[in-house]
């Protein structure tokens, strides 16, 4: 809203009288706070700074700390009210303190998977849609955003960016999930159907090379090995619109509702789109760009039988007083395929972490459901990619990582993936026992 603009000046003047509300975790754990006459202190420092962001008075808000203004500034109409009242009695007014689904044990731990890599990391739980952790690599101190500006602001590895939620990369193998659902939901495929695959496919006379001569797979086996020639094949029978619309429905080109601002995910228009093309985006090459939010969430889609609930960071805000303003409540925000769509696909990635691509997922005594992806990039070695939650048969968490010129997912973004999930596994476990 206009009021909470950053670049308000109105605000900024108001900002100075107002001891600025405290951000913490899901466990009231600091993540920000002020501290002295307009000190903000970031005790978790680098580790949560892709999330919270920073307060510069030069260099304006980013992050939590410009998307939750509007609480942590008091500017509601109960708290304004109030505040008033205390400029009468002589007390500074105070904002709202803000809770977010935040784990920053968790979170910590997500950013030092990544330490020395450039790349990003999610957390969700699938369902409600609370981020858990929400990663980026290179990260910066946000106590330090004033002294340290012009080195922030030009560094070429662009430490200030979300590479979560603003990250643009090809989704490589993982549009794989979305080209199998089209073509089950389409009827352009029976689950049973068999492909041969010779280790390649030409399409008016582009030859698509596989990873290997897969010779005879189903829907399964050709999710578990990520069989390039069979969903160039399904992408072809979906064709462009049919691709373009199930990507739709799994969040491409829709704002998802975070309270931070993202960049979305984007699929080239169908219109004109030649067969070649059709093919390569079908397996995530070409002009289909997305966050690792966005992969997130579709994984999340087939982690809860086709349902993708709205991703968000806000749990409560309670006033100075610790009166609740606000309570978050769980919203679907997409039914991007059936059940037995969903189904269906699943047990393809969990196949991938039994015997395929993402063996290196794998966690004892616990079924993963995952999908490994190598993105091609003009820039240089391919993105490494992993999506997966866990326990598949009833998921808690979902997954998301990318690390980028870092080659085959397999081997590079699954087992960071996995012990994204142990942890966040025991950190869930732990939470449900307090319940």
């Amino acid at each position: 809203m206009l009021a909470a603009h950053p670049y308000n000046r109105r605000l900024i003047a108001y900002e100075q009288e107002v001891l600025r509300g405290t951000i913490t975790d899901r466990r009231g754990e600091v993540l920000a706070r002020t501290e002295g006459p307009g000190k903000r202190v970031y005790p978790q420092g680098y580790a949560a700074a892709p999330v919270v962001g920073y307060l510069s008075r030069r260099y304006g808000r980013t992050g939590c700390e410009a998307a939750m203004d509007y609480y942590l500034l008091g500017l509601n109409p109960e708290l304004r009210l109030q505040n008033m009242l205390r400029r009468l009695k002589g007390e500074v007014p105070r904002g709202n303190d803000v809770r977010l689904t935040l784990d920053a044990e968790l979170q910590a731990h997500a950013m030092n998977l990544l330490r020395g890599r450039r790349g990003a990391a999610v957390v969700l739980d699938p369902r409600t849609g609370e981020v858990l952790a929400m990663a980026s690599q290179p990260s910066f101190d946000p106590a330090a955003v004033d002294e340290r500006w012009p080195e922030l602001s030009t560094d070429p590895a662009a430490p200030l960016v979300n590479r979560a939620t603003d990250g643009a990369y090809p989704p490589g193998s993982l549009m794989k999930l979305i080209t199998a659902a089209a073509a089950l939901e389409t009827g352009k495929l029976a689950q049973d159907e068999v492909f041969s695959c010779p280790g390649h496919i030409v399409v008016d006379g582009f030859d698509l090379h596989d990873t290997a001569a897969h010779g005879r797979v189903d829907l399964v086996r050709a999710l578990a090995v990520s069989c390039n020639t069979t969903f160039a094949e399904l992408g072809l029978r979906v064709g462009p619109e049919g691709l373009f619309r199930a990507a739709q429905a799994f969040g491409f080109g829709r704002a998802s509702g975070l309270e931070l601002p993202e960049r979305g995910a984007s699929l080239p228009a169908p219109e004109g789109m030649a067969r070649p093309e059709v093919a390569a985006t079908a397996i995530g090459q070409g002009r289909t760009l997305v966050s690792p939010l966005r992969m997130a969430l579709v994984a999340a889609a087939f982690a809860r039988d086709g349902v993708i609930m709205q991703p968000h960071l806000l749990v409560a805000v309670t006033d100075p007083e610790g009166r609740s303003v606000f309570t978050s409540v769980p919203r679907v925000w997409l039914t991007a395929t059936t059940p037995q769509v969903a189904a269906a696909v699943r047990n393809g990635m969990v196949a991938a972490v039994r015997g395929g691509t993402a063996r290196q997922a794998a966690l004892p005594g616990v079924t993963v459901a995952g999908k490994t992806g190598s993105a091609q990039n003009p820039q240089g070695a391919p993105h490494a990619w992993f999506v997966g939650f866990a326990p598949a048969e009833a998921p808690r968490v979902v997954v998301a990582v990318i690390v980028e010129n870092a080659g085959a997912g397999g081997t590079v973004a699954a087992p960071l993936g996995r012990e994204l999930l142990k942890q966040a596994l025991a950190r869930s476990g732990l939470e449900d026992h307090d319940r």
